[in-house]
């Protein structure tokens, strides 16, 4: 052996008998955990009083708490305790409710806290409550947040507007005190016994903390500081989102209450009951608003899970509701969900065309509205998944009933031109095209988004029209823009989807009650009858009376036809094989600390 080659030899040996005696090298930090997915459209902003679209709630949601929560697993719908210790202490009367918090339960970190640990407070909720009737916030939720009457609250929001004067936060009322540091009161004008749905809204009554409301302002709503299961990481307006574990979030773990017949519950409270929760590390949002790239991205093994699948591309994933083996032979898996939500269009009552209560507006609208084929939109552009809405209750909210027929639903385009006929909405210039009695123009605006999915329901808006001789407009803009300008009152028509937020019919009601018009009123009806059931069935319990109260507005609504119904979604989910843990929430909009991801699997795969 020569010198040189000898060497190297005996240092080549000298380093292996070193690395046989020293330490093994420290095991490689577990791979980050991370769920990515896609919205369909733009958040809007993360304060809870504020907020007025889905996106922001699920968002919300996971960052803030409720004193109660929804059994992820119970079907129907259970609430159990969150940040509270045990059920509220309710008066016979369901006037008063008092709840009593868990100690030791902490906000995240924030510049506002100065460096010391924020424990949360009855105060904090109370001071929460009260955001919702300040007019600085122009709260989208607060007509029927104020519909709840916690007593002596109106009367610190009028003193702010006849004064001109901030809200007073710092004056105690009757109807929200914290009653010691971990008590909360809420005393109400009359009895509200459905009061536990808001006390579980984490998207909405949620605790917020004061200091930092007043060191972030009006963009208090891009530093959202919540005391829930994640943080808001980072986040580019329309385009990302992405969220991380709370590392302070408090000890939780996984438990739930599946029905005894529910073999897809049990098989989950089996796999992972006890588990700390969250389970994964970091939520990744995208925007993507078009349907393809959305599904190309989650073929891709982009995203972990298709939510839900688009329309367009069902009956490739799903033919006849079952899996395409193209994606079961992936291990992929498919939830199908008949949703408690209803979409429609809503026509703007104060608009100069199609508002008004005189009966030639009302024929103007029933004619519109009988002119629009539902059944074709269920066929052709939703791929037939969805069934056809005669009102706005939802599947699985209080009343709804699958067999009631109100008229609501019926497509005549023959109906609708005599209707336009009868009542002076003929062609007067000879041009083909429908005018207005008084011979003006009669131009019909539909408001709309710049994504392909819109663009086949205005080519089905444009068919309708057509069908009984009315011009259509289409008034482009983003998601976000034509929401500001719908609570502004600037659209004409808008169609639109909304799911339910808790088992009760209420808040969906509340979606044409005078008093929350510019809210959530964006049709801005106004009906003195309606308001009046629609107080009266807050106070009902559930029963005949109420229900006979609801059928009553169903009927107000079908009358004047401020709004248009068009279907309940059925909603296809198909999940990745390393996304473990996942369904569908029937309410309250939370599931990412419920679910897990192997990540081992999900690097094999996207390599």
């Amino acid at each position: 052996m020569k010198p040189l080659t000898r060497f190297f030899f005996a240092a080549a040996l000298a380093t292996c008998c070193l690395a046989a005696t020293a330490a093994p090298p420290a095991a490689s930090p577990p791979a980050t955990k991370t769920l990515r997915y896609a919205f369909v459209a733009a958040e809007t902003g993360f304060d809870p009083a504020r907020i007025s679209d889905l996106y922001s709630r699920y968002v919300a949601a996971h960052i803030f708490d409720a004193p109660y929560r929804y059994d992820y697993l119970a079907r129907p719908a259970r609430i159990v305790p969150n940040t509270a210790a045990a059920m509220p202490e309710v008066s016979a009367d369901f006037r008063t409710w008092t709840i009593r918090l868990r100690p030791g339960i902490f906000f995240t970190d924030d510049p506002a806290f100065r460096g010391q640990a924020r424990e949360l407070t009855a105060a904090d909720y109370v001071y929460a409550y009260k955001r919702f009737y300040d007019p600085a916030n122009k709260s989208p939720a607060y007509t029927d947040t104020r519909e709840q009457g916690a007593l002596g609250l109106d009367a610190l929001r009028e003193a702010s507007l006849k004064n001109r004067t901030p809200f007073d936060y710092d004056t105690e009322v009757e109807g929200v005190r914290a009653l010691d540091r971990y008590t909360l009161q809420f005393r109400l004008a009359e009895p509200r016994p459905r009061f536990l749905y808001r006390l579980a809204d984490n998207g909405g009554f949620a605790a917020v903390a004061r200091e930092v409301v007043q060191a972030h302002g009006d963009a208090v709503g891009e530093h959202p500081v919540g005391t829930g299961p994640f943080r808001l990481a980072q986040w580019r307006r329309s385009s990302f989102i992405a969220l991380e574990r709370n590392p302070g979030f408090r000890e939780q773990f996984y438990d739930a209450e599946p029905a005894a017949d529910d073999a897809d519950g049990q098989a989950l409270l089996a796999r992972l009951k006890g588990r700390r929760l969250p389970m994964i590390d970091r939520v990744e949002i995208n925007i993507i608003e078009e349907s393809q790239p959305r599904w190309l991205a989650f073929l891709n093994d982009e995203l972990d899970l298709a939510f839900p699948v688009p329309p367009e591309f069902i009956t490739l994933a799903a033919p006849n509701g079952k899996l395409a083996p193209h994606l079961a032979r992936r291990g992929m898996v498919l939830a199908r969900v008949l949703n408690s939500d209803h979409t429609l269009n809503y026509f703007n009552m104060t608009d100069a065309t199609v508002g008004g209560y005189g009966p030639d507006k009302v024929a103007l609208r029933r004619a519109l509205a009988l002119a629009i084929d539902v059944q074709r939109e269920i066929s052709v552009v939703r791929r037939g998944q969805a069934i056809p809405a005669q009102s706005i209750v939802a599947p699985g909210t209080w009343g709804y009933d699958p067999s009631l027929r109100i008229g609501t639903a019926e497509h005549s385009p023959a109906r609708a031109q005599a209707l336009l006929d009868v009542y002076g909405y003929v062609d007067r210039d000879g041009d083909g095209w429908r005018d207005m009695p008084d011979g003006s123009p009669l131009v019909i605006r539909f408001a709309s988004s710049p994504d392909a999915a819109s663009r086949q329901y205005e080519q089905l808006w444009h068919s309708s029209m057509n069908a009984i001789r009315v011009r259509l407009q289409i008034d482009s803009a983003q998601w976000p823009e034509q929401l500001k300008a719908a609570r502004a009152g600037k659209l004409m028509i808008w169609e639109l989807g909304s799911t339910a937020s808790t088992p009760d019919v209420q808040p969906a009601l509340t979606s044409l009650y005078g008093p929350a018009a510019g809210g959530e009123n964006l049709a801005r009806f106004a009906s003195v009858r309606y308001d009046e059931v629609y107080q009266r069935m807050q106070a009902l319990p559930d029963g005949p009376e109420r229900l006979a109260a609801l059928r009553e507005l169903q009927k107000i609504t079908a009358a004047y036809a401020p709004h248009k119904y068009h279907v309940h979604r059925v909603l296809n989910d198909i999940s990745q094989p390393w996304l473990i843990g996942y369904r569908r929430p029937q309410f309250g909009n939370q599931w990412w600390q419920y679910v897990d991801i192997d990540s081992a699997l999900a690097a094999e795969r996207r390599k």
